[in-house]
């Protein structure tokens, strides 16, 4: 039987001792690190070298996907496996992209973890049925990089200003993208265009 090593990150105490709990009841399974954070995924990932991650994409510090990324970067061998209560295409597509192996809704049956982990581990690739479905019939994301890095920045309440200061442009500029941005979405104004961008899963 194959014996596979899990790194777990959750940042809700409750829902990772559940987790934990649920993953140890299998035998081939183990999980040998357990954080809450994002931006100490990978340091644990490289002292532990898990078989897998299993990554809340909502953590403090680095989202899960960023984290996924970097880690993807650093500990190829480690496969990554992203939970997440928000079953949104565009946070699939940006799973996808940031080269994870499977991602599974909150709300699936217990008995698909284990599964889900045990496939990812032998190298294919597991995702939500129905969230792959809507994806592939969702929009692609029309806007660039540095415009998502503009509105993720607005999305947290920063103003013209304080983006500038930021990303180190000027604040027309900065203007300049957001009016761009509003356009794009074929939103009314700044507010709808986060909220439509949020939505979509498009914002990190």
């Amino acid at each position: 039987m194959l014996s596979v090593r899990i790194l777990l990150a959750e940042d809700v105490h409750m829902i990772q001792g559940a987790l934990v709990a649920l993953l140890q009841l299998e035998p081939d399974l183990h999980v040998v690190s357990t954080v809450d954070r994002g931006d100490t995924i990978v340091a644990a990932a490289l002292e532990t070298k898990p078989d897998v991650a299993v990554i809340d994409i909502d953590l403090p510090g680095i989202d899960g996907l960023t984290a996924a990324a970097e880690l993807h970067e650093r500990l190829p061998s480690c496969r990554t496996l992203i939970l997440t209560s928000l079953g949104r295409p565009g946070t699939l597509r940006r799973a996808l992209s940031a080269q994870v192996s499977g991602f599974l809704l909150k709300d699936s049956p217990p008995s698909q973890l284990a599964l889900a982990v045990r496939s990812v581990a032998t190298g294919r690739r597991v995702v939500d049925p129905q969230l792959a479905l809507s994806a592939w019939d969702s929009p692609e994301n029309p806007l660039s990089p540095r415009e998502l890095e503009v509105l993720r920045l607005a999305a947290r309440g920063a103003d013209a200003a304080e983006i500038a200061g930021c990303l180190y442009l000027s604040k027309g500029t900065v203007r300049n993208y957001l009016t761009a941005i509003v356009g794009k979405l074929g939103a009314r104004n700044r507010i709808d265009a986060i909220r439509i961008a949020e939505e979509a899963g498009w914002l990190p």
